[in-house]
């Protein structure tokens, strides 16, 4: 029987299991039961986003029965098989495959991706490339700028599901009787607490070096998890290759890239950040 695991992500970065499920097929109205009794289940809201291969039948559930639900396709599948069908154009050494990559990996905004895409199709002559052509039509389910106002914790693919699926084949013997796949499978769910337990330990103990000193990286300090201010002073460092123009005080402002290096005629330079102040919040 098929078995399904929900893998989520918690204020350590670390991968955690909600629940799983033995499957006696695959069909969309199992998916829609399945869908339907995890959230009653765990007395929750529906998710902000999910990400899930290509399967047509789950894709189908997830609009009944999640239609507020962002759902996103897992890049890892959708390279997979621009690899398979692309051929020679993403080889080691084209020209083609940088600009591909930049387009699926670093454009922020519709309209870059949008202009940059019909530049790359018309530089190569690909217009009449079946494969690209359907991409293109989907771009909505992978494209990152289709989900930049989307919380998807910084995941792009069902690589930690799969690694779940990976972490419990250790824990499970092959053709292990059900009671003891239920006793192994709360084994790693002890585990994987165990595991955020220690994290939880190591954000109290503090031991956060500041490497700015500036107010919102002290602020940060004090309210984020170890690894997740780890990975703001990552983010904060990237600030630097932007300055910031105030065109209205504390209400709007322009943040322009500096340009360190050549880059497409495409590319977006300049980004307009507004502040909500009944939200407050930034918006960009």
């Amino acid at each position: 029987m098929p078995f399904g695991l929900f893998v989520g992500v918690n204020n350590h970065f670390q991968s955690i299991i909600f629940g799983g499920v033995l499957m006696s097929d695959e069909k969309v109205d199992t998916f829609k039961w399945i869908f339907t009794e995890f959230f009653q289940m765990l007395a929750a809201p529906q998710p902000r986003t999910i990400l899930t291969d290509q399967a047509c039948a789950m894709e189908i559930a997830i609009a009944d029965v999640m239609p507020r639900t962002a759902h996103r396709w897992c890049k890892w599948h959708v390279l997979k098989k621009a690899k398979e069908s692309l051929g020679a154009l993403l080889a080691k050494g084209s020209e083609f495959k940088p600009e591909f990559s930049k387009l699926v990996h670093h454009v922020v905004s519709i309209d870059e991706f949008e202009k940059g895409w019909a530049s790359m199709i018309e530089k190569y002559g690909l217009q009449s490339h079946t494969f690209l052509t359907q991409l293109y039509e989907v771009r909505g389910k992978w494209a990152k700028p289709y989900f930049m106002g989307v919380f998807c914790a910084k995941m792009t693919s069902t690589q930690r599901s799969e690694s779940a699926n990976h972490l419990l084949k250790g824990y499970v013997p092959p053709g292990c009787p059900m009671h003891l796949f239920i006793r192994q499978y709360e084994k790693m769910q002890f585990d994987r607490d165990s595991e955020e337990s220690y994290q939880e330990k190591r954000t109290k103990l503090g031991g956060i070096v500041l490497k700015q000193n500036i107010p919102i990286e002290v602020h940060a300090s004090q309210v984020y998890t170890r690894t997740m201010f780890e990975k703001f002073g990552e983010a904060l460092y990237e600030c630097g290759s932007y300055d910031l123009i105030e065109v209205n005080p504390r209400l709007e402002y322009i943040a322009r890239h500096i340009k360190f290096q050549a880059r497409e005629k495409w590319c977006k330079n300049e980004f307009v950040v507004s502040m909500s102040e009944t939200a407050d919040e930034f918006m960009s």
